[in-house]
C-alpha cells in the first residue's frame, strides 16, 4: 500500500511538471518563436561601414572563408561548418541538413553569410545561382511543433493525474489505471501523436491552432479502441459479463 501511495505522488509530480511544460510551449516556446520569425522577416539591413560590435538588430551581410565542413548523416553525427573571416562571427555554424550549399562547400571556398542579431542565419555560395540555406539558428515560423509537443505534455499531465490519483484514492487501484497494458499503450500513444502532429503540420502548413484539436481528438480515439480491444477483467466482473 505504502508503494502504491508513493508511485501515486510521483505521478502527481509528472503531471505538475508536465502541465508546467505545457504552459510553457503555448506561452513562450511558441509565441517567442512567432515574435522572432517576425522580426527577422522585417528586419532592415545594417547601414554600410565596418560593424561595431556582433550584435545587430539588423540585417548584414558577410564573407566567409570556409575552414572546414562536416555532413555526417549518422546518429552521432551532423551538418557543421567553420567559417573564419569576420571580426565577430567566426566558428561553428550548425545546419538542420546537408544542402543545398554546404554539402558543395570545400575548405577554402568564400561564402556569403547573413548576421542577425549576433548569429548567422544563412549562408550562399558566390555564384549566379544564388541558392541559400538557413542556419539552425536562423527563425522559422514553424508553430505547429511547439502547439503539438505542447499537447502532449497537455495529455501527458491528465494522464499521470488520473493515474495518480486512482493509486492515492485506495490501496487497489481500478483495473483501468494499471500501468501494463493501459497506462503504458496511453502514454505511447500520447507521445507518438502529438509529435506526429505537430511534424505534420510543419509540412502541411496546417494553422497552429488546429493542431490541439487533431491531437487531442486522435488520442481520445485511440484510449476508446485500447480500452474496446481489451477490457480489464475488474471491470468485466462487475458488469457480470464473467
Amino acid at each position: 500500500m505504502i508503494v502504491t501511495r508513493l508511485k501515486g505522488l510521483a505521478l502527481l509530480g509528472l503531471s505538475v511538471l508536465a502541465a508546467l511544460g505545457c504552459w510553457a510551449a503555448f506561452t513562450t516556446w511558441l509565441v517567442s518563436d512567432r515574435v522572432a520569425h517576425r522580426a527577422y522577416e522585417t528586419a532592415a539591413p545594417c547601414p554600410d561601414g565596418a560593424p561595431e560590435r556582433r550584435y545587430e538588430d539588423c540585417l548584414r551581410t558577410v564573407t566567409f572563408t570556409v575552414d572546414a565542413t562536416k555532413v555526417d548523416r549518422g546518429k552521432r553525427g551532423g551538418f557543421r561548418a567553420t567559417l573564419s573571416g569576420t571580426p565577430y562571427w567566426d566558428g561553428v555554424v550548425a545546419f538542420g541538413d546537408p544542402g543545398p550549399v554546404l554539402e558543395e562547400l570545400r575548405p577554402g571556398d568564400r561564402i556569403t553569410g547573413t548576421v542577425w542579431r549576433g548569429e548567422v542565419m544563412t549562408i550562399a555560395r558566390g555564384d549566379a545561382r544564388g541558392v541559400r540555406q538557413r542556419t539552425s539558428d536562423a527563425p522559422r515560423d514553424e508553430p505547429q511543433m511547439a502547439a503539438g509537443l505542447g499537447t502532449g505534455l497537455g495529455l501527458l499531465a491528465a494522464l499521470t493525474l488520473v493515474f495518480g490519483g486512482a493509486r492515492l484514492a485506495g490501496p487497489r487501484p481500478h483495473p483501468w489505471f494499471a500501468w501494463r497494458p493501459y497506462g503504458k499503450r496511453l502514454l505511447i500513444l500520447t507521445v507518438s501523436v502529438s509529435f506526429a502532429v505537430g511534424l505534420l503540420g510543419v509540412w502541411t502548413g496546417l494553422v497552429w491552432w488546429l493542431v490541439p484539436a487533431v491531437a487531442v481528438s486522435l488520442v481520445a480515439l485511440g484510449a476508446v479502441l485500447i480500452y474496446g480491444w481489451d477490457r480489464p477483467e475488474g471491470d468485466i466482473r462487475q458488469t457480470g459479463i464473467v
